[in-house]
């Protein structure tokens, strides 16, 4: 294939690696049949945050940490909607390459859902405040009968114990969880469902956007045994349904999402994308995940940078190459060969306090210096 074919706005490779921002952003080739969805309504473009793409990339150039192999395996899974699983070292820059998809090919704020032993795909989904939910209806049907005829008797905290009570029994509530003998139609509507509703990362990333939002899952082999199965059948339909909002009464619920103070239409209480977002899933290796699992992400093992890759790395982060980093890089990468963990962290760190004014490499900075390059696997 030519150099043309390859960059031509029709090819089917649009990232280079690069992290560079677009012009313009550019269009993204055409999902396959099969993964194509067709979720309404569409959503406002999402935000950009230029600033954490700083802080994970630095102000300068991204340095060209993926070769063209890895290069290519990342427009395949742009080209077949299908997730990253990215594997290598701790601290090697795997949630980083998130944030360089994201910069160059124009696609907004990244979303990240950080793994924990407790984290359950419902977490990633949505978050339903059924608590305050509860205590603002209680408080609004305790304000409705302090203000009717006779009112004192009706009203203060024992009103709110009873619409409170009333509300988790659900004797005499609606579908909306509210007394219609309390709901006059000239008072203050009773509080909506979807206002203690907020979706989670990847509920997020599965709303019907025109372009497709960045998701990044990270350290998923710290998640309990049961999460990456959970999330095949979410991957594979993008889409998922809230079963508190299928239940209630109205066909539309206007929820909060993932980004600041960022909102979304949910129709009967399902959620399809219209694009397939870009997922990026972490692991440090510390498990295997189950095969079906495995056969729906594209593989990707990033490895250790070079020693060019590295100076350029901080050059990128610092926006200058300060006297001794070659030592410094250089020490850092004996360590590595040694056997030694390490992050690239590190690195960064260490150049960062040698270039400070008046710190001394020798004597007890030269016991810095090895505190800031520890290696990692020793626990201390």
């Amino acid at each position: 294939m030519s150099t043309q074919e390859q960059t031509s706005p029709n090819g089917w490779r649009v990232f280079h690696g690069t992290g560079r921002p677009p012009v313009v952003a550019p269009p993204l080739p055409q999902a396959p049949p099969w993964r194509r969805f067709l979720g309404a309504p569409a959503q406002p473009a999402p935000p950009d945050e230029p600033e954490a793409a700083v802080r994970r990339l630095g102000p300068g150039e991204v340095t060209p940490q993926l070769g063209p192999e890895e290069i290519d395996t990342v427009n395949a899974a742009l080209l077949l909607r299908r997730p990253l699983l990215i594997t290598g070292p701790p601290g090697i820059g795997k949630s980083t390459l998130a944030y360089v998809i994201s910069r160059e090919l124009g696609l907004g704020r990244v979303l990240e859902w950080n793994i924990v032993s407790r984290s359950t795909l419902r977490d990633g989904l949505y978050v339903h405040d059924a608590m305050g939910r509860a205590q603002a209806i209680a408080a609004w049907q305790a304000g409705l009968r302090g203000a009717a005829p006779g009112g004192p008797a009706g009203s203060g905290p024992a009103a709110a114990d009873s619409a409170g009570a009333s509300v988790e029994e659900g004797a005499s509530a609606g579908p909306d969880g509210v007394d219609p003998a309390v709901v006059p139609s000239d008072r203050q509507l009773p509080p909506v469902l979807g206002d203690f509703i907020t979706l989670g990362p990847l509920g997020t990333a599965l709303l019907p956007y025109d372009r497709p939002r960045v998701l990044l899952v990270d350290e998923l082999d710290k998640s309990d045994i049961d999460l990456p199965n959970d999330l095949l059948h979410v991957l594979e339909n993008g889409s998922y349904e809230v079963p508190e909002l299928v239940r209630d009464a109205a066909a539309t619920a206007r929820v909060h999402t993932s980004d600041p103070a960022g909102q979304a239409l949910v129709r009967d209480g399902r959620v399809e994308c219209r694009e397939f977002p870009v997922v990026v899933i972490t692991s440090n290796g510390e498990r295997e995940f189950p095969a079906a699992f495995r056969r729906r992400c594209l593989p990707l093992e990033l490895r250790t940078p070079d020693r060019e890759q590295l100076l350029a790395l901080v050059e990128g982060h610092l926006g200058m190459r300060p006297e001794g980093t070659e030592a410094l890089v250089d020490e850092f990468v004996g360590r590595i060969r040694s056997g030694g963990t390490h992050s690239l962290d590190q690195l960064l760190n260490a150049v960062q306090m040698t270039t400070a004014g008046g710190f001394q490499a020798a004597g007890a900075g030269r016991k810095l210096v090895e505190m800031l390059l520890r290696d990692l696997a020793k626990g201390r």
